[in-house]
């Protein structure tokens, strides 16, 4: 999944005549911290709402103010390339340009995770397991037989690691509900299991947790 597959039709690129105080009202009507400043098809950067409380003038137009965020994502960058600089640079807005460096629209927060969800397969139905493993232990084909020998498919799986373990954590999606049998297998294998869910729609919900917790440990 691409950039340009998720931008959000909500999301209207300011311009440099526009006064501060009207991006402050989209910005609190859309729940976002940054808007895009665009003049024709060109980019300017991504104004805050402290840039414009650095206007003499919330009245003043945009193109007074001086802003500090130039972020953007291109087109054909990848779902987890458009995740990796949201968290980089604390953004909830992502300005998208194509291949000419013209502007396109932008993405949301809300539209990361909502392509998250559809991208590791949430929306499937399907049981949830969370293993810890050591780096030497970790191997996806193997786990993959355990769940194929259950007569079940690996629907997506992700890697983890905190920064104060030596442990991964893997999380991943299965094609049945009943995890009773796929769990002793593992247990047998000498896998630790840390969680496990077979409740629709948790996964969407993890997702979006583990997003936000991302972001509010980065603005730490």
């Amino acid at each position: 999944m691409r950039a340009k597959d998720i931008l959000s039709p909500l999301i209207l690129p300011l311009k440099p005549t526009d006064p501060g105080g009207l991006a402050l009202d989209w910005m609190e009507d859309l729940g976002v911290s940054q808007l895009p400043l665009v003049d024709g098809k060109q980019l300017l950067g991504l104004i805050g709402a402290e840039d414009i409380y650095g206007l003499d003038d919330p009245g003043q137009p945009l193109g007074n103010a001086t802003f500090s965020l130039n972020a953007h994502a291109l087109d054909n960058h990848h779902l987890y390339e458009v995740l990796k600089l949201a968290a980089a640079e604390r953004l909830s807005v992502i300005p998208v340009l194509d291949e000419n460096n013209h502007y396109l629209g932008s993405i949301t927060r809300a539209g990361i995770i909502e392509a998250m969800a559809g991208f590791t397969a949430a929306q499937q139905p399907g049981g949830i397991l969370v293993l810890e493993v050591s780096p030497r232990q970790y191997a996806l084909s193997e786990i993959a037989k355990i769940v194929e020998a259950n007569d079940a498919k690996v629907l997506s799986a992700s890697v983890t690691s905190a920064p104060d373990s030596k442990q991964l954590e893997v999380t991943i999606k299965v094609s049945v509900m009943d995890l009773s049998s796929i769990i002793q297998t593992f247990i047998r294998y000498d896998y630790n299991i840390t969680a496990s869910f077979a409740r629709e729609g948790h996964y969407d919900a993890m997702l979006s947790d583990r997003y936000d917790s991302l972001m509010k440990y980065l603005e730490t």
